[in-house]
């Protein structure tokens, strides 16, 4: 893993909340795994704007130091950098996405999601915190169904990832889950996909704004102009169409102030987020009327 300086650690342990990690222990890597999907949302601003991003080490990390996000490579690429540091083992591995019942299940090198795992006390934890709204604490790495807060999950051998495990999520969430490849995968895997996720109009991360985290008992995701609020009592739905409104959202729910975007920036986030949110709004229409 590469190394992350002292101030570093300090700096990434500030934005989680977190004085004393202590030494590795179950209870530290709860602890900080909640910290993080809870302070650290999934987002890509940056790749809505056209900004260069990447999935390299030493940038995730800086990511989260200058109190930004990322998307799951980024957020599970800096976790991993921190927990190592912090004296746990940890390992990357290559997923596959399904991204909904209507698609099937694909390998890692179809649709790739980076998971983490950690050894720990004879145990091996499933880690991650890149899903946006998915796992709010690791999971036992051994089939099993698991329930955290009124969100459910279930882990089976995967039938795509030869000796690997499929995690599916929650069908309320915006995944419906993933095939983990349980070979250690090395970060340059992830390079070449990045460029796709990053840069290709066909890609899900430039299509629409998606915004996310996890507290222990909800989910809240912006996508686009759409504020949604998941939790045991169901699904809310708020359509954000002032500028200011869907700022404060930013800023109030999910803590990202756009402090390093200039004016220009703004405006155009805003107008792609706005053009985007009105063409699906018409095919929404279209759609009823036939």
């Amino acid at each position: 893993m590469p190394a992350i300086s002292a101030d570093g650690i300090a700096g990434y342990l500030q934005r989680l909340g977190i004085r004393d990690p202590g030494r590795p222990s179950v209870a530290g890597l709860f602890a900080l795994h909640r910290a993080h999907v809870e302070r650290i949302p999934y987002e890509v601003l940056d790749i809505q704007l056209g900004r260069w991003t990447s999935v390299q080490p030493h940038h995730a990390v800086n990511r989260i130091l200058r109190g930004r996000g990322g998307y799951c490579v980024q957020l599970n690429t800096a976790f991993s950098v921190l927990l190592a540091a912090l004296g746990y083992r940890v390992s990357r591995h290559a997923a596959g996405v399904q991204a909904s019942t209507r698609m099937p299940a694909v390998t890692a090198d179809i649709a790739p999601h980076l998971a983490l795992s950690v050894q720990l006390e004879d145990q091996q934890w499933l880690v991650d915190v890149g899903l946006g709204d998915g796992l709010y604490e690791p999971l036992p790495a051994r089939p099993g169904s698991y329930q955290q807060g009124p969100f459910s999950y279930r882990l089976s051998r995967s039938g795509m990832e030869p000796g690997g495990l499929r995690l599916d999520l929650d069908p309320r969430g915006s995944l419906t889950g993933i095939d983990i490849r349980l070979t250690a995968a090395r970060q340059q895997e992830f390079r070449h996909w990045h460029h796709y996720l990053a840069r290709s109009p066909q890609s899900r991360l430039v299509r629409a704004l998606t915004v996310m985290h996890r507290n222990a008992d909800s989910v809240d995701a912006l996508t686009g102009c759409l504020l949604r609020h998941v939790d045991g009592s169901g699904r809310t739905v708020r359509e954000l169409d002032d500028r200011a409104e869907w700022q404060d959202a930013l800023a109030d729910v999910f803590g990202i102030r756009l402090g390093d975007l200039d004016a220009a920036a703004l405006d155009a986030l805003w107008a792609r987020v706005r053009i985007a949110h009105e063409l699906w709004l018409e095919r929404k229409a279209a759609s009823r009327a036939s």
